[in-house]
């Protein structure tokens, strides 16, 4: 697909950093730390001429997040205590993401995404908060990885690419099958000397959600002159089914959770970018932009239930990043450092019925790298 050639170079990179900006947004969504974290990569496809994938094309894209989570919010209100006693929970997890793109037609294209993880999760609760007698001390430190869950995706844009360069909208849809794993087993130390016991690890650090998803996603531009372009870029993550069946595990010696609580829930999640693109005119190929992110899970979801253990909440960052095209386009690298600026761990269902607000662990800051070829 060739676009008309009027457009200048420092435009078809701009189009080229919405798009990728777009695509490794977080595919559907990824919130932060004990809210839920699960996928990288989103749907997309810009080409060097004039920012769009070509016609009968492919696009192969890897990308990468990582955010280590440990300061613990109610509201908007940080916990201070918990980082200072060593009480927080700390989540380290690294997000590995594949996407495969093939542009049908000008307007339309379909994908394939198959995310990875590799998370840690370490906490250490101490003996005077649970209760026992004698008091014992309990660590739990353990890592997590597999496969996450599969999407299939069909996207298209609301004008025609050969005859609109200036601005677009693409809308898409898919469906998320639930092959990543949502039950995987951790392991508890009892200090000190005890023998270590299994249990579920939260699941804030599983590879699956445990449930089918609905996947709606929104890439938006404007260009603004000859080398800026304002974008707006987003994803919801539509979940009908109300839990994944897996039981709620209090660690040994907390009491067992209430029946709202029993099992984890299947949240929706949501995600949305701001922002604009500048191409830079001393770099060929150099596009750079600054904005805002929101991420997060609903208490409430789109369709079906709110019942079920889980952690609402979102944050706001801030999102500078970088993209560099070369190999004449077909290739590119892009990067975003988001800083948070904004955290609030918004009550759930449950927590409305049963008068009580819990808490959720927050990065500081997120890591978004990606590499993208085209053939």
């Amino acid at each position: 697909m060739a676009v008309t050639r009027r457009k200048s170079v420092p435009v078809v990179f701009m189009l080229a950093f919405v798009f990728i900006c777009a695509m490794i947004q977080s595919s559907p969504l990824n919130a932060q730390g004990c809210i839920i974290a699960h996928s990288v990569g989103e749907v997309g496809g810009p080409e060097s001429q004039g920012g769009y994938l070509q016609s009968g094309h492919f696009q192969l894209a890897f990308s990468y997040r990582h955010q280590y989570s440990f300061r613990h919010f109610v509201g908007s209100e940080e916990q201070v205590y918990r980082t200072q006693d060593g009480s927080n929970v700390r989540n380290r997890i690294n997000l590995f993401d594949v996407t495969l793109t093939y542009q049908a037609t000008p307007r339309f294209s379909v994908d394939a995404n198959l995310p990875a993880e590799f998370a840690s999760r370490r906490y250490i609760i101490p003996a005077h908060s649970i209760g026992n007698n004698p008091p014992v001390e309990i660590t739990g430190d353990y890592g997590v990885s597999g496969a996450g869950d599969i999407s299939f995706g069909v996207q298209g844009w609301l004008w025609n690419p050969l005859h609109q360069n200036s601005h677009n909208i693409q809308l898409g849809i898919g469906i998320q099958a639930p092959t990543g794993r949502d039950n995987l087993q951790n392991r508890l130390i009892l200090t000190p000397g005890s023998a270590p016991i299994d249990s579920t690890a939260d699941y804030s650090v599983q590879p699956g959600l445990g449930g089918w998803g609905i996947p709606i996603t929104w890439t938006a531009f404007q260009s603004i002159g000859q080398r800026t372009q304002a974008y707006f870029n987003g994803s919801y993550l539509i979940t009908p089914q109300e839990t994944n069946g897996v039981a709620n595990t209090p660690p040994p010696g907390f009491p067992p959770p209430a029946p709202q609580n029993a099992y984890i829930s299947i949240a929706d999640e949501y995600l949305a970018q701001l922002g604009f693109a500048y191409s830079m005119a001393s770099v060929n190929g150099l596009t750079v932009s600054a904005g805002l992110r929101e991420e997060g899970v609903p208490a409430h979801d789109l369709i079906g239930g709110n019942e079920g253990f889980r952690r609402p909440g979102y944050a706001v960052s801030f999102e500078p990043g970088v993209l560099y095209a070369f190999h004449k386009g077909n290739d590119l690298i892009t990067a975003n450092i988001d800083r948070a600026v904004y955290r609030n761990r918004v009550a759930s269902v449950p927590d409305l019925q049963l008068g009580t607000h819990g808490d959720a662990a927050f990065a500081d800051w997120l890591w978004l790298a990606s590499f993208i070829h085209r053939f």
